[in-house]
């Protein structure tokens, strides 16, 4: 099990740089920000900064989108920041949701998704890549041929059948055993279907960890239920709530949602909290004391998933950085 932070683009400098040393330190060896260039400060000078202050850590978007950069310029930041780091960075990659929407626009199609991490990766590599309408090919004439890891975001049916077979891994947004084990299933079977080996296929269970009083823990986190539940209703509203193609454990919590507030994505005074229930936010997240979290993540690594990943985003960082190097890594090494 490998295990990673997830950071904001509010987040001052002087304290990421704090955050990834102790969690380097602690054992967790991956470091995402999300990519949502108006809502927070751009992603990728934070990331180029916690290089330079870590020697292992691996870096990467969690997650950006096809439509909000030019290709070759964001293959040139992947690039750049791979070669400079020594190949210490990853791609991960979501239809496009705060990012485009805060503008009005709308998210990239999975076709648009997959083509993107084809194109971005080739690029990266040093091969001359064509994409778009641009009139002549792109070659980067100082790529040094890094090969660069692959991850989609996804829930849907469609989203999931895209992840297995054009990704190296599946980012999904919540820490429910079950549901990432039936997530995880979904994307295997499709790469196994196109002809994949899938062997080395990972799956990232993304989601706030809190230590502790379960009721103060799941005041800290229930912003997060929120901003999953943005997900699912577009997945409702595509299916239906009552499709076979998603499990009733993952739509049915959002019955009572009225709406959701982009400039506050992701953040506890978001309004649009009060369908989350209590059982929502434990399930989806990981609470409690020490063993409550050792017994859940092995849970999840049982069901599939590779990669815990923490949003730290509910305060007490560094509690949480401390407890998970003293009491949580260890139980996985």
């Amino acid at each position: 099990m490998e295990f990673g932070i997830t950071f904001k683009g509010f987040i001052e400098a002087d304290r990421a740089r704090y955050l990834v040393r102790a969690a380097e330190y602690a054992g967790f060896s991956y470091c995402w920000f999300y990519d949502s260039h108006i809502l927070w400060r751009d992603c990728y000078a934070a990331i180029a900064m916690c290089m330079e202050h870590t020697e292992h850590m691996r870096f990467g978007p969690l997650v950006t989108n096809p439509d909000v950069r030019d290709w070759s310029v964001a293959a040139s930041i992947f690039g750049s920041l791979s070669k400079q780091s020594g190949g210490r960075f990853d791609l991960a990659v979501g239809r496009g949701d705060s990012s485009m929407r805060v503008m009005g626009k709308k998210p990239a199609t999975l076709a648009r998704v997959a083509e993107f991490i084809a194109k971005t990766q080739a690029m990266v590599r040093g091969e001359e890549v064509s994409y778009g309408e641009i009139p002549a090919a792109v070659k980067f004439p100082w790529a040094v041929g890094h090969e660069m890891p692959s991850w989609i975001a996804a829930y849907g049916p469609l989203a999931l059948k895209t992840a297995g077979e054009h990704a190296g891994g599946v980012v999904l947004q919540l820490a429910d055993p079950g549901l990432c084990k039936w997530f995880t299933d979904q994307c295997i079977d499709a790469g196994k279907a196109a002809g994949k080996d899938m062997s080395n296929f990972r799956s990232m269970a993304a989601a706030p960890a809190y230590f502790g009083d379960k009721a103060r823990a799941i005041e800290a986190t229930k912003w997060f239920p929120a901003m999953v539940g943005n997900h699912v209703a577009d997945i409702v509203e595509k299916y239906g709530a009552d499709s076979d193609k998603v499990p009733a454990s993952l739509t049915s919590y959002i019955e009572k949602r009225r709406g959701y507030d982009y400039s506050k994505h992701g953040q506890a005074d978001n309004p649009f909290l009060d369908f989350i229930t209590p059982d929502v936010v434990e399930n989806f997240c990981v609470l409690g004391e020490p063993e409550d979290h050792i017994t859940k993540i092995h849970a999840l690594e049982e069901a599939g998933v590779t990669q815990f990943n923490i949003y730290l985003d509910s305060g007490d960082e560094e509690e949480i950085i401390a407890n998970y190097g003293r009491h949580v890594i260890p139980a996985f090494r």
